[in-house]
């Protein structure tokens, strides 16, 4: 057991996430030690404001498109650009944290976030809100990765550090199972702008404790900057979700729609091409060759999206067609968040002692099973009905994010357990972007004017694809852990120092 942890700290050293906590730097050799927990308190801080605000928004939306005036669209531009702008900065801040030192990009993180919160809390049309969530979009993504490199580089024992992340993982569950309830609760009495004010005095604070407290410290080895592989990807994203969201009010024949997405698959095709001839690329196309990695990928896509979907429509439908109040919304979301907090951390136990299969067969069948029972909504539906399908929900959807990440782990060698935690991060901001937009583009909400009773019934087409995306990950979560699956992870081994580390995903993957 001793040797296995050896050899983990070394490869993680190896990686350059625990390459001078504070130790190696002269910065740090001035500080007195910081007391772990403190560190990660910092980081959790973090965490929870860009976590929250997930869901937090989600229930103030019908009250922001009555103050500001806004369509279906706007509001899915409202979400969609604080999550693509994540999405397509995340890989990015990662290595600028690495190059510049973790510390002082994280600070700028913080700083950023809050700037764009206090700006959303302002906001006087719904064009300058959309900017300033982009604006926290960015933000956000220099605060997530970068706190999990801080984490890793303090916490080097490996008991220390699954602890430390257990810890993170709960975090997130706490974030999102209060978020709709205080969002809720919030949005009915002082406003929808107050959802935004919460982050600021959180952020201001994060901004003191980290510089007082958290020792800097770099890469031994940092990546190249890669602008245009960035370049792509902000092109390839931004172009899809747009003509998603925009194609129920223009056509979908209309010549600005198709060009959107002959767009976004140039965009992909020139990303592949040139990432294939750079030394450091910003996405290093040839994991993909890893079955197991591509598989956590596509699974991440397909729950997040589904999961995107279900929290916008459901916003909508139990405030415009229902008549609930922003805190009666938040109640009823309430058990889903719950559900997703409690399996969450059945899931990480059922991973380390049964592997990643049963735990996505699980939350593939249950997504699905609650996007059936979904299919069915009406404007009458009864409460109990509602129940059943946001437990269902919840529960599958806490099983995903453990299997997902140990899952893209075992398709890399442990020395880029960081990228591939990266990626599948990345394809989980992805996803919802993809969510949010399908749910305004199927239904056809997009398009409408006002929300009325046949907006339940317009969602089942929604809740067909959500279904799909269940079995999706379903059928994904036994493939990718069959002998073929690891053969594929074994081919690409010579591409990297490191044989795969399909035999330590479990204890990689608590970087979740």
């Amino acid at each position: 057991m001793s040797t296995s942890i050896r050899s983990r700290g070394s490869s993680a050293r190896a990686a350059g996430v625990s390459s001078s906590a504070g130790r190696g730097t002269a910065d740090g050799a001035r500080r007195k030690p910081t007391p772990k927990a403190l560190i990660l308190a910092i980081c959790c801080m973090s965490l929870f404001i860009v976590s929250m605000d997930a869901t937090v928004v989600n229930v103030a939306l019908p009250s922001i498109r009555v103050d500001l005036g806004a369509s279906v669209a706007d509001l899915q531009w409202v979400l969609d650009g604080y999550t693509l702008a994540i999405a397509s900065f995340l890989l990015l801040s990662g290595s600028v944290a690495d190059r510049l030192g973790r510390r002082r990009v994280f600070q700028i993180g913080l700083i950023v976030f809050s700037v764009g919160s206090l700006l959303c809390s302002i906001a006087p049309s719904v064009g300058f809100l959309i900017f300033a969530r982009v604006l926290q979009g960015l933000g956000g993504s220099m605060l997530n990765p970068v706190a999990m490199s801080i984490i890793t580089n303090t916490f080097t024992v490996a008991k220390e550090r699954a602890r430390a992340v257990g810890v993170w993982g709960a975090v997130v569950g706490v974030s999102m199972a209060f978020g709709p309830l205080v969002g809720g609760a919030l949005t009915e009495t002082v406003g929808w702008r107050s959802v935004f004010w919460v982050n600021v005095p959180i952020g201001i604070a994060a901004i003191i404790l980290c510089a007082i407290f958290v020792p800097e410290s770099r890469a031994a080895t940092a990546r190249r900057f890669d602008p245009l592989g960035q370049v792509f990807v902000i092109v390839a994203l931004v172009s899809l979700v747009f003509g998603l969201i925009e194609a129920p009010r223009l056509g979908w024949g209309s010549p600005v729609i198709i060009g959107l997405f002959v767009l976004s698959a140039l965009a992909v095709l020139m990303l592949v091409r040139y990432e294939l001839r750079r030394r450091e690329p910003l996405i290093d196309v040839r994991f993909f060759r890893s079955f197991p990695l591509s598989s956590a990928a596509i699974s991440a896509v397909c729950a997040y999206a589904a999961y995107g979907a279900f929290l916008f429509v459901n916003a909508l439908y139990l405030q415009d067609v229902r008549g609930l109040s922003a805190f009666a919304t938040g109640l009823y979301m309430l058990p889903l968040a719950l559900a997703t907090l409690i399996c969450s951390l059945i899931s990480g136990r059922m991973v380390g002692r049964f592997g990643t299969r049963p735990s996505l067969v699980i939350a593939g069948t249950l997504i699905a099973a609650s996007a059936l029972s979904m299919s069915f909504l009406t404007a009458t539906t009864p409460n109990y009905m509602l129940l059943i399908s946001y437990v269902l929900f919840g529960l599958g959807f806490g099983m995903i994010n453990a299997p997902i990440t140990t899952t893209a782990v075992a398709g890399m060698p442990v020395s880029q357990a960081g990228v591939a935690a990266g990626l599948a991060s990345t394809s989980r901001q992805v996803g919802v972007a993809i969510g949010v937009a399908l749910a305004g583009t199927v239904t056809g909400a997009g398009a409408m004017a006002a929300i009325g009773p046949e907006f339940a019934l317009a969602t089942h087409a929604l809740w067909y694809i959500s279904m799909g995306c269940g079995i999706a990950v379903g059928v994904l979560g036994i493939l990718a852990s069959t002998p073929w699956a690891h053969r594929t992870t074994d081919r690409i081994g010579h591409l990297f120092e490191e044989p795969s580390a399909a035999s330590t995903a479990s204890a990689a993957g608590v970087t979740s």
